[in-house]
């Protein structure tokens, strides 16, 4: 297994739609090993293959359950060529991406989403998922198709950046310019 560069949010790779995975062969397995040690070295939530430069329709995320006040990571989850089944309700998400480090946007998302797929075996699978799992799959089904979390922002002057922990606040980078062009919303 190998740790992936992330590409950031500027390279035209994330706004393409990507293509369909025609065949799960031992090439697509070492690249979801790859993109599962990936994730787990940028302390991500999920990953899609686009952010390691492949355009295809395939993602990883983690699933992760609230205990004593603190997020535990569980199960992974591989999902090749999925399509949306069903969303459901709204929840406002404070949202952050490993293509562009540092920045977040609050916005709303579904808070109920059911999706279909492949799983790694390449077995018809579905997941039903709610809250942070629902925003974290919604998020890496937006990067299979062009769009990143901004996109869904009204404004970028409503892009936030983090300020690293303990450092002296320092005046926030005008965002200006950080992602180039916007892409519009495609639903």
């Amino acid at each position: 297994m190998a740790v992936l560069p992330i590409i950031k949010a500027d390279n035209p790779i994330l706004r393409q739609k990507a293509k369909r995975v025609p065949r799960i062969d031992a090439r697509i397995q070492k690249l979801i090993d790859d993109m599962i040690e990936t994730m787990h070295a940028a302390n991500g939530v999920g990953l899609a293959a686009p952010q390691v430069g492949v355009s295809l329709r395939l993602f990883v995320v983690q699933e992760y359950r609230e205990e004593d006040d603190q997020l535990v990571p569980g199960k992974i989850f591989t999902l090749i060529n999925p399509e949306v089944v069903k969303t459901s309700g709204e929840q406002e998400v404070e949202e952050g991406c490993l293509s562009l480090p540092g920045y977040v946007g609050r916005f709303s998302r579904a808070n109920t989403i059911t999706v279909k797929g492949l799983n790694r075996e390449g077995k018809p699978t579905r997941i039903k998922a709610e809250g942070f799992f629902a925003e974290a799959i919604q998020h890496e089904i937006d990067h299979l198709n062009g769009i990143l979390f901004f996109d869904h922002l009204p404004s970028l002057d409503q892009l936030r950046q983090l300020r690293p922990k303990g450092k002296i606040a320092e005046p926030d980078v005008p965002n200006d310019d950080i992602m180039g062009e916007r892409h519009p919303q495609s639903s």
